[in-house]
């Protein structure tokens, strides 16, 4: 199964022109915000529980299965060897260079293919095309029921809709339909009662980190 992470750049790209659908700074901190979300979805790490020794809304290990996915495993071991850290600031630390690893990624699966050229022959670009497009179709087929027909998602679905709206997407996966029904739609989501309380306020850190990351111009270093 391909991650969360992997799934949601793969959305964020457009088919043709290969080029990212929303700005550099949104686009590194949503998909680090994407690998906590598959972390909590798996009850690895989740922000702190009443009664717990931890401050309020910093990010808790769990005993359990470490994951298998390398990327995965480096990021339960960043979080877990720093003393809680708020999700915003975890944003921070998975967010560097995580885009170009998991544009390797989704390259080496053949979904993508990688071009390097020049802008007006002096700028150095970088865009990614698609070549195999059967797996995001499935991914779109999946977000177009649940953002347009109003079928019940997946969690997974449902977290993939989350971290969309986090970004103001959703709507340009789907030009030709309302952007403000499918806004609308899929900040209902985003606030449904699809997840354990656990991931509940893991969708709702993630997703307050993503916005707060992406709107004040300041790098959070460490743990606040």
């Amino acid at each position: 199964m391909t991650l969360l992470a992997e799934d949601l750049l793969l959305l964020l790209l457009d088919d043709t022109s290969g080029k990212p659908v929303v700005d550099g700074t949104r686009m590194p901190r949503v998909l680090a915000g994407a690998v906590l979300l598959e972390l909590a979805l798996g009850d690895v790490v989740t922000p702190a529980e009443p009664g717990e020794d931890v401050k309020k809304g910093r990010l808790v290990v769990r005993d359990g299965a470490w994951p298998q996915d390398p990327l995965l495993a480096r990021a339960v071991d960043l979080i877990g060897t720093s003393k809680p850290m708020k999700p915003e600031a975890a944003i921070e630390k998975l967010a560097k260079n995580l885009r170009d690893e998991l544009v390797k990624r989704i390259v080496d699966a053949g979904g993508v293919r990688e071009e390097k050229g020049k802008v007006l022959g002096i700028f150095p670009t970088t865009r990614w095309p698609e070549v195999d497009g059967s797996h995001e179709r499935a991914l779109r087929s999946e977000l177009s029921a649940a953002l347009l027909d109003g079928v019940a998602p997946t969690p997974r679905t449902a977290a993939l809709v989350s971290l969309l709206s986090a970004v103001d997407a959703a709507p340009k996966l789907f030009p030709d339909a309302d952007r403000r029904a499918v806004k609308k739609r899929a900040k209902e989501i985003a606030e449904g009662d699809w997840a354990g309380t656990a991931v509940r306020k893991s969708v709702e850190a993630v997703n307050a980190a993503i916005i707060v990351a992406a709107t004040v111009p300041v790098i959070v270093a460490g743990s606040g």
